[in-house]
């Protein structure tokens, strides 16, 4: 396993930072998670492959324990507000001490800076803060989040071990160990890249929420409920694929939807790529054009 031998010390958190840990592990890393002596008799999903170790931190031999587990170890991953670490006296500062090599990767909401780094939040508040919640959910409803996926999960947990990784490779160039600031607000906003970057094709994410190629705007990507109670996913955005949804259900192509179907999956590019089923297509549809025009 790739990180065989890379000792990680986890202090116990909610979604995020177990997720992070579990990752680690999953890859070869010997993960310890610092659990709470008074936390309730709970089985962590996200404790796969990890150990666990019950201290009692509002005790100084609490402390000495994990501040002598961090002396020999590669990784930390704390999920606790700015300023908790520091209290207990294990702050980055003291444990590098300890020992320079150690990457110390602290996970938050906000981010250890700035003017909302000491405020309380859940998943949903992250994505509207980043902007990303905004963009998700169908025409004229609410903005949907999608569960606690993007912030904890992706932005949060997924891109700290990302970092943790990269800190890895950085330490055997330099021998240094580094504090790892990771905000799943800006990590939020980061894996959602896509979103804005394809705001400027007209044709992909320039319009409202609801009304994009992707965003259940178009009718050949999206779910429907089925007879039986259940649904089913429509995924048909190339040609090829869409006359195949159209002949299954014995349909036939009309230049209105042919006009709809263009209208969200094409920009010149995509047509260059695709040259022969373009004219061919364009040609069906000029021909209907002009029959009409002659009515």
């Amino acid at each position: 396993m790739p990180l065989t031998g890379i000792r990680v010390i986890e202090m116990a958190g909610l979604a995020p930072a177990p997720f992070c840990g579990m990752l680690l592990s999953d890859f070869g890393a010997q993960v310890t998670r610092i659990d709470k002596l008074e936390a309730p008799a709970v089985t962590n999903t996200l404790c796969r492959g990890k150990r666990s170790l019950a201290v009692d931190l509002k005790q100084p031999a609490g402390v000495a324990v994990v501040r002598r587990l961090c002396k020999s170890a590669d990784v930390l991953i704390e999920p606790y507000r700015p300023g908790v670490m520091e209290k207990l006296g294990l702050g980055p500062d003291r444990l590098r001490k300890d020992n320079p090599l150690l990457i110390y990767a602290r996970l938050t909401g906000f981010g250890q800076s700035g003017p909302l780094h000491k405020r309380a939040g859940h998943d949903i508040n992250y994505l509207a803060i980043s902007g990303v919640l905004s963009m998700l959910g169908r025409k004229d409803e609410n903005p949907t989040p999608p569960v606690n996926l993007l912030a904890d999960f992706a932005g949060g947990g997924l891109l700290t071990a990302f970092a943790i990784l990269l800190a890895l490779l950085e330490r055997q160039r330099s021998s240094e160990g580094q504090v790892i600031d990771a905000s799943m607000t800006e990590g939020a906003a980061y894996v959602s890249s896509f979103l804005w970057n394809s705001r400027v094709s007209p044709l992909i994410w320039s319009r409202p929420r609801g009304e994009n190629l992707i965003d259940t705007g178009a009718h050949f990507y999206d779910t429907y409920k089925t007879k039986d109670g259940k649904y089913m996913a429509v995924g048909a955005i190339e040609p090829q694929f869409y006359q195949r949804l159209l002949k299954g259900k014995n349909l036939k192509m009309n230049p209105i939807a042919w006009c709809v179907f263009v209208k969200y999956t094409y920009h010149f590019s995509y047509i260059v790529q695709r040259t022969g089923i373009f004219l061919s297509c364009l040609c069906y549809f000029l021909y209907h054009c002009y029959i009409i025009a002659k009515l």
